[in-house]
């Protein structure tokens, strides 16, 4: 008898966890920052020089100097005119709002750049799987991204335009569509 009451009970409390897991990465996916904007969220930088701080403001202490423009990196939290943000790499620090751009970027497959040689990241010329190959990225390249389908991102690099798969590149969520 307590076997037939606790199966049910067990399935309903399981079912209950993952609805609330999904709740919640539904609103960590919808949680909005000061500015209005969504959190987390990938831009660019704008600058060629780029000072991170420790802290949101030019009193703190500058940690690491970003000397290229167009490189993507994600905004984690937003403080009055600074906003906290990460790398590929997993560096983190404060940058002010006028150093940051909308426009997109991504890097390829940076987890892969300790990997070896012979690893690349094929760049289609549709966006489907079985597509011609138009280029071979190595881990660690830098694309700019015009559009994402939530599966496949419109990128170009070094003259080299097509579609890589967004699950080979930082720079955009997974599911993620935009134009």
């Amino acid at each position: 008898m307590r076997s037939k009451v606790l199966k049910p009970c067990l399935a309903l409390a399981i079912a209950l966890a993952a609805s609330m897991g999904t709740v919640e990465f539904a609103h960590a996916q919808a949680a909005k920052g000061p500015s209005g904007l969504p959190l987390p969220r990938f831009v660019t930088l704008k600058s060629k020089r780029v000072n991170l701080r420790i802290g949101p403001g030019t009193d703190y202490a500058v940690s690491w100097m970003y000397l290229k423009s167009g490189l993507p990196v994600e905004i984690i939290q937003e403080y009055d005119n600074w906003r906290r943000i990460r790398d590929a790499d997993g560096t983190e620090g404060w940058v002010n709002q006028s150093l940051l751009s909308g426009q997109r970027a991504a890097i390829a497959a940076p987890w892969m750049k300790t990997k070896g040689k012979g690893i690349y990241v094929n760049l289609r010329r549709e966006a489907q799987p079985s597509a011609s190959i138009v280029a071979k990225l190595e881990p660690g390249v830098m694309l700019t991204i015009g559009e994402c389908n939530g599966d496949w991102c419109r990128a170009e690099s070094d003259g080299a335009s097509g579609w890589v798969a967004q699950s080979e590149i930082w720079g955009a969520y997974p599911g993620e569509a935009f134009k």
